[in-house]
Protein backbone atom coordinates (compact mmCIF):
# COMPACT_ATOMS: atom_id res chain seq x y z
CA UNK A 1 0.00 0.00 0.00
CA UNK A 2 2.84 2.19 0.91
CA UNK A 3 4.18 1.36 -2.43
CA UNK A 4 1.02 2.64 -4.47
CA UNK A 5 0.80 5.76 -2.26
CA UNK A 6 4.41 6.46 -3.38
CA UNK A 7 3.79 5.95 -7.11
CA UNK A 8 0.54 7.99 -7.25
CA UNK A 9 2.26 11.91 -7.91
CA UNK A 10 4.60 10.94 -11.29
CA UNK A 11 6.00 13.46 -13.62
CA UNK A 12 3.65 12.77 -16.15
CA UNK A 13 0.52 13.82 -13.82
CA UNK A 14 1.84 16.88 -13.21
CA UNK A 15 2.90 17.92 -17.06
CA UNK A 16 -0.81 16.33 -18.30
CA UNK A 17 -2.06 19.89 -18.26
CA UNK A 18 0.60 21.44 -20.20
CA UNK A 19 0.18 18.84 -22.85
CA UNK A 20 -3.33 19.02 -22.86
CA UNK A 21 -2.88 23.35 -23.11
CA UNK A 22 -0.47 22.52 -26.05
CA UNK A 23 -2.30 19.94 -27.60
CA UNK A 24 -5.11 22.01 -27.62
CA UNK A 25 -3.82 25.10 -29.82
CA UNK A 26 -1.86 22.58 -32.10
CA UNK A 27 -5.66 21.49 -33.14
CA UNK A 28 -7.20 24.43 -32.63
CA UNK A 29 -7.88 25.86 -36.68
CA UNK A 30 -7.83 29.32 -35.39
CA UNK A 31 -4.09 28.77 -33.71
CA UNK A 32 -2.85 27.09 -36.37
CA UNK A 33 -4.10 29.77 -38.92
CA UNK A 34 -2.02 32.82 -36.72
CA UNK A 35 1.03 30.20 -35.83
CA UNK A 36 0.92 30.00 -39.80
CA UNK A 37 0.57 33.45 -40.77
CA UNK A 38 3.03 34.53 -38.59
CA UNK A 39 5.80 31.76 -39.10
CA UNK A 40 5.80 33.45 -42.94
CA UNK A 41 6.45 36.81 -41.73
CA UNK A 42 9.11 35.66 -39.10
CA UNK A 43 10.51 33.43 -41.70
CA UNK A 44 10.76 36.61 -44.64
CA UNK A 45 12.28 38.65 -41.36
CA UNK A 46 15.24 35.84 -41.17
CA UNK A 47 15.70 35.98 -44.79
CA UNK A 48 15.07 39.32 -45.93
CA UNK A 49 19.07 39.77 -45.87
CA UNK A 50 19.29 36.68 -48.49
CA UNK A 51 15.94 37.66 -50.14
CA UNK A 52 16.82 41.01 -50.73
CA UNK A 53 21.06 41.69 -49.86
CA UNK A 54 22.42 45.32 -49.93
CA UNK A 55 20.50 48.17 -48.99
CA UNK A 56 16.83 47.88 -49.53
CA UNK A 57 16.76 51.71 -49.39
CA UNK A 58 18.92 52.08 -52.54
CA UNK A 59 17.36 53.02 -56.32
CA UNK A 60 17.13 50.29 -58.19
CA UNK A 61 14.40 51.78 -60.76
CA UNK A 62 12.58 54.55 -62.48
CA UNK A 63 10.24 56.47 -59.72
CA UNK A 64 6.80 55.45 -58.83
CA UNK A 65 6.65 52.11 -61.38
CA UNK A 66 3.44 50.41 -60.90
CA UNK A 67 4.02 46.58 -59.94
CA UNK A 68 5.62 44.30 -63.17
CA UNK A 69 7.48 41.13 -63.14
CA UNK A 70 10.56 43.49 -62.66
CA UNK A 71 9.44 45.36 -59.35
CA UNK A 72 6.49 43.06 -57.82
CA UNK A 73 5.08 45.40 -56.03
CA UNK A 74 6.36 48.83 -58.17
CA UNK A 75 8.95 51.36 -56.84
CA UNK A 76 8.45 54.59 -54.57
CA UNK A 77 8.69 58.41 -56.19
CA UNK A 78 12.61 57.84 -55.36
CA UNK A 79 12.50 54.80 -57.42
CA UNK A 80 13.09 52.04 -54.82
CA UNK A 81 11.67 48.74 -54.58
CA UNK A 82 8.92 48.41 -52.60
CA UNK A 83 8.96 44.55 -52.18
CA UNK A 84 12.66 44.99 -50.68
CA UNK A 85 11.47 47.87 -48.42
CA UNK A 86 8.38 45.92 -47.25
CA UNK A 87 10.24 42.67 -46.85
CA UNK A 88 13.26 44.31 -44.48
CA UNK A 89 10.73 46.15 -42.93
CA UNK A 90 9.49 43.39 -41.05
CA UNK A 91 12.82 43.04 -39.11
CA UNK A 92 12.61 46.25 -37.27
CA UNK A 93 8.31 45.60 -37.09
CA UNK A 94 8.62 42.44 -35.73
CA UNK A 95 11.83 43.31 -33.20
CA UNK A 96 10.08 45.98 -31.43
CA UNK A 97 6.69 44.44 -31.19
CA UNK A 98 8.29 41.07 -29.32
CA UNK A 99 10.60 43.04 -27.52
CA UNK A 100 7.99 45.20 -26.46
CA UNK A 101 5.47 42.88 -25.76
CA UNK A 102 7.96 40.53 -23.82
CA UNK A 103 9.27 43.53 -21.62
CA UNK A 104 5.74 44.85 -20.92
CA UNK A 105 4.77 41.48 -20.05
CA UNK A 106 7.61 40.88 -17.62
CA UNK A 107 7.00 43.69 -15.87
CA UNK A 108 3.54 43.18 -15.20
CA UNK A 109 3.92 39.96 -14.15
CA UNK A 110 6.08 41.56 -11.74
CA UNK A 111 4.08 44.32 -10.62
CA UNK A 112 1.12 42.09 -10.40
CA UNK A 113 2.91 39.22 -8.38
CA UNK A 114 4.24 41.60 -5.90
CA UNK A 115 1.38 43.73 -5.37
CA UNK A 116 -1.26 40.68 -5.32
CA UNK A 117 1.06 38.43 -2.84
CA UNK A 118 1.99 40.87 -0.27
CA UNK A 119 -0.92 43.34 -0.58
CA UNK A 120 -1.10 45.97 2.28
CA UNK A 121 1.32 48.94 1.85
CA UNK A 122 3.52 47.25 -1.32
CA UNK A 123 0.25 46.67 -3.06
CA UNK A 124 -1.08 50.01 -2.65
CA UNK A 125 1.88 51.81 -3.26
CA UNK A 126 2.49 49.80 -6.59
CA UNK A 127 -1.46 50.34 -7.46
CA UNK A 128 -0.82 53.90 -7.55
CA UNK A 129 2.05 53.61 -9.71
CA UNK A 130 -0.34 51.60 -12.11
CA UNK A 131 -3.35 53.91 -11.80
CA UNK A 132 -1.03 56.72 -12.70
CA UNK A 133 0.39 55.49 -15.73
CA UNK A 134 -3.01 54.27 -16.63
CA UNK A 135 -4.61 57.49 -15.75
CA UNK A 136 -2.05 59.18 -18.64
CA UNK A 137 -3.01 59.82 -21.78
CA UNK A 138 -1.06 57.36 -23.95
CA UNK A 139 -0.59 59.03 -27.22
CA UNK A 140 0.18 62.46 -25.79
CA UNK A 141 2.71 60.97 -23.55
CA UNK A 142 4.15 58.70 -26.07
CA UNK A 143 4.37 61.95 -28.52
CA UNK A 144 6.28 63.32 -26.16
CA UNK A 145 8.65 61.35 -24.93
CA UNK A 146 9.21 59.88 -28.33
CA UNK A 147 9.90 64.04 -29.44
CA UNK A 148 12.53 64.93 -26.46
CA UNK A 149 14.86 61.37 -26.32
CA UNK A 150 17.35 61.00 -29.56
CA UNK A 151 15.32 59.01 -32.54
CA UNK A 152 16.70 55.16 -32.42
CA UNK A 153 14.57 51.59 -31.89
CA UNK A 154 15.83 51.61 -28.62
CA UNK A 155 14.05 54.70 -27.90
CA UNK A 156 11.26 53.76 -29.77
CA UNK A 157 11.08 50.26 -27.71
CA UNK A 158 12.03 52.20 -24.07
CA UNK A 159 8.96 54.57 -24.73
CA UNK A 160 6.56 51.81 -25.93
CA UNK A 161 7.44 49.92 -22.75
CA UNK A 162 6.93 52.65 -20.51
CA UNK A 163 3.25 53.30 -21.67
CA UNK A 164 2.38 49.91 -21.97
CA UNK A 165 3.48 47.98 -19.05
CA UNK A 166 0.37 49.44 -16.54
CA UNK A 167 -2.72 47.82 -18.51
CA UNK A 168 -0.85 44.45 -18.55
CA UNK A 169 -0.14 44.67 -14.23
CA UNK A 170 -3.63 45.41 -13.55
CA UNK A 171 -4.96 42.62 -15.20
CA UNK A 172 -2.74 40.41 -14.11
CA UNK A 173 -2.73 41.47 -10.42
CA UNK A 174 -6.16 40.62 -11.30
CA UNK A 175 -5.86 36.92 -11.53
CA UNK A 176 -2.91 36.62 -9.01
CA UNK A 177 -5.28 38.24 -6.60
CA UNK A 178 -8.10 35.32 -7.42
CA UNK A 179 -5.36 32.81 -7.07
CA UNK A 180 -3.50 34.29 -3.63
CA UNK A 181 -6.76 33.19 -1.47
CA UNK A 182 -6.75 29.17 -3.06
CA UNK A 183 -5.83 26.44 -0.53
CA UNK A 184 -2.85 25.78 -2.02
CA UNK A 185 -1.20 28.91 -2.16
CA UNK A 186 -1.53 29.09 1.70
CA UNK A 187 -0.66 25.72 2.67
CA UNK A 188 2.74 26.70 1.04
CA UNK A 189 2.75 29.74 2.96
CA UNK A 190 2.28 27.45 6.09
CA UNK A 191 4.66 25.51 4.98
CA UNK A 192 7.76 28.02 5.04
CA UNK A 193 8.21 28.05 1.43
CA UNK A 194 9.68 31.69 0.33
CA UNK A 195 8.01 33.89 -1.17
CA UNK A 196 9.81 34.18 -4.61
CA UNK A 197 9.36 30.53 -4.63
CA UNK A 198 5.26 30.29 -4.14
CA UNK A 199 5.02 33.28 -6.44
CA UNK A 200 6.83 31.96 -9.68
CA UNK A 201 5.96 28.09 -8.64
CA UNK A 202 2.87 28.35 -7.33
CA UNK A 203 0.93 31.27 -8.51
CA UNK A 204 2.31 31.78 -11.97
CA UNK A 205 1.70 28.78 -13.98
CA UNK A 206 -1.88 29.31 -12.90
CA UNK A 207 -1.63 32.44 -14.85
CA UNK A 208 -0.33 30.76 -17.95
CA UNK A 209 -3.75 31.64 -19.88
CA UNK A 210 -3.82 35.01 -19.15
CA UNK A 211 -0.39 35.77 -19.17
CA UNK A 212 -0.08 34.30 -23.30
CA UNK A 213 -3.25 36.65 -24.15
CA UNK A 214 -1.65 39.74 -22.35
CA UNK A 215 1.92 39.14 -24.09
CA UNK A 216 -0.15 38.64 -27.66
CA UNK A 217 -2.23 42.02 -26.66
CA UNK A 218 1.15 43.39 -25.77
CA UNK A 219 3.23 42.43 -28.83
CA UNK A 220 0.10 44.10 -31.53
CA UNK A 221 0.10 47.44 -29.57
CA UNK A 222 4.32 47.41 -30.09
CA UNK A 223 3.62 46.43 -33.51
CA UNK A 224 0.95 49.33 -34.56
CA UNK A 225 2.24 52.28 -31.79
CA UNK A 226 5.40 51.78 -33.63
CA UNK A 227 3.64 52.34 -37.11
CA UNK A 228 2.26 55.04 -35.41
CA UNK A 229 4.62 57.22 -33.92
CA UNK A 230 6.92 56.59 -37.24
CA UNK A 231 3.94 57.47 -39.54
CA UNK A 232 3.95 60.98 -37.43
CA UNK A 233 7.55 61.28 -38.18
CA UNK A 234 8.52 60.69 -34.43
CA UNK A 235 10.92 57.39 -35.24
CA UNK A 236 14.37 57.29 -37.26
CA UNK A 237 13.49 57.56 -40.44
CA UNK A 238 16.86 55.97 -41.55
CA UNK A 239 15.61 53.00 -40.46
CA UNK A 240 13.42 50.43 -42.76
CA UNK A 241 9.81 49.23 -40.88
CA UNK A 242 6.53 49.25 -41.80
CA UNK A 243 6.42 52.68 -39.87
CA UNK A 244 8.61 54.31 -41.77
CA UNK A 245 7.45 53.30 -45.24
CA UNK A 246 4.18 54.46 -44.80
CA UNK A 247 5.76 57.83 -43.48
CA UNK A 248 7.98 57.97 -46.49
CA UNK A 249 5.11 57.26 -48.57
CA UNK A 250 2.56 60.37 -47.28
CA UNK A 251 5.54 62.19 -47.55
CA UNK A 252 6.18 61.48 -50.84
CA UNK A 253 2.74 62.39 -52.28
CA UNK A 254 1.81 58.48 -52.74
CA UNK A 255 -1.79 58.95 -51.29
CA UNK A 256 -2.39 62.16 -53.96
CA UNK A 257 -0.86 60.51 -56.79
CA UNK A 258 -2.82 57.32 -56.36
CA UNK A 259 0.11 55.36 -55.99
CA UNK A 260 -1.26 52.67 -53.59
CA UNK A 261 1.29 49.84 -54.39
CA UNK A 262 3.75 52.36 -52.14
CA UNK A 263 1.40 52.68 -49.24
CA UNK A 264 -0.63 49.15 -49.39
CA UNK A 265 2.01 46.35 -48.68
CA UNK A 266 2.81 47.99 -45.08
CA UNK A 267 -0.32 48.32 -43.97
CA UNK A 268 -0.94 45.08 -45.03
CA UNK A 269 1.33 43.48 -43.03
CA UNK A 270 0.65 45.07 -40.01
CA UNK A 271 -3.04 44.21 -40.42
CA UNK A 272 -2.04 40.67 -41.01
CA UNK A 273 0.19 40.31 -37.82
CA UNK A 274 -2.55 41.87 -35.71
CA UNK A 275 -4.91 39.54 -37.38
CA UNK A 276 -3.16 36.29 -36.76
CA UNK A 277 -1.96 37.32 -33.17
CA UNK A 278 -5.85 37.82 -32.49
CA UNK A 279 -6.71 34.44 -33.69
CA UNK A 280 -3.93 32.96 -31.33
CA UNK A 281 -5.14 34.80 -28.58
CA UNK A 282 -8.89 33.96 -29.45
CA UNK A 283 -7.40 30.36 -29.59
CA UNK A 284 -5.96 30.17 -25.96
CA UNK A 285 -9.56 31.72 -25.04
CA UNK A 286 -10.98 28.49 -26.43
CA UNK A 287 -8.88 26.20 -25.15
CA UNK A 288 -8.76 27.41 -21.36
CA UNK A 289 -12.31 28.60 -21.55
CA UNK A 290 -14.62 25.37 -21.95
CA UNK A 291 -17.59 27.73 -22.57
CA UNK A 292 -16.08 29.16 -25.44
CA UNK A 293 -15.69 25.52 -27.32
CA UNK A 294 -18.20 23.97 -29.65
CA UNK A 295 -19.48 20.75 -28.39
CA UNK A 296 -20.25 18.08 -31.11
CA UNK A 297 -22.82 16.55 -29.86
CA UNK A 298 -21.79 11.88 -32.07
CA UNK A 299 -24.81 11.28 -34.45
CA UNK A 300 -26.47 8.30 -32.84
CA UNK A 301 -29.32 5.86 -34.28
CA UNK A 302 -32.35 7.61 -32.59
CA UNK A 303 -30.69 11.32 -33.27
CA UNK A 304 -30.65 10.44 -36.76
CA UNK A 305 -34.26 8.70 -36.76
CA UNK A 306 -35.75 12.18 -35.13
CA UNK A 307 -33.64 13.89 -37.65
CA UNK A 308 -35.29 11.74 -40.51
CA UNK A 309 -39.16 11.95 -39.03
CA UNK A 310 -38.62 16.16 -39.47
Amino acid sequence: MTTALLKQPTPTAVRKPNRSFVHGLLTNKKAMLGMSVMLVFIALALLAPVLFPGDPSRITGMASLEPSPEHWLGTTAKGQDVLALTVHGSRSSLFVGLTVGFASTFIGILVGLASAYFGKFIDEALSLVTNVFLLLPGLPLLVILAAFLPPGLGTVILVLVVTGWAGSARVLRSQALSIRSKDFVAAAVVSGERAGRIMFREILPNMASIVMGTLLACVIYGIGAQAGLEFLGLGDVSTVSWGNNLFWAGNEGALLTGSWWVFVPSGVCIALVAFALALINYAVDEVTNPRLRKIKTPKTPATTERRAAK
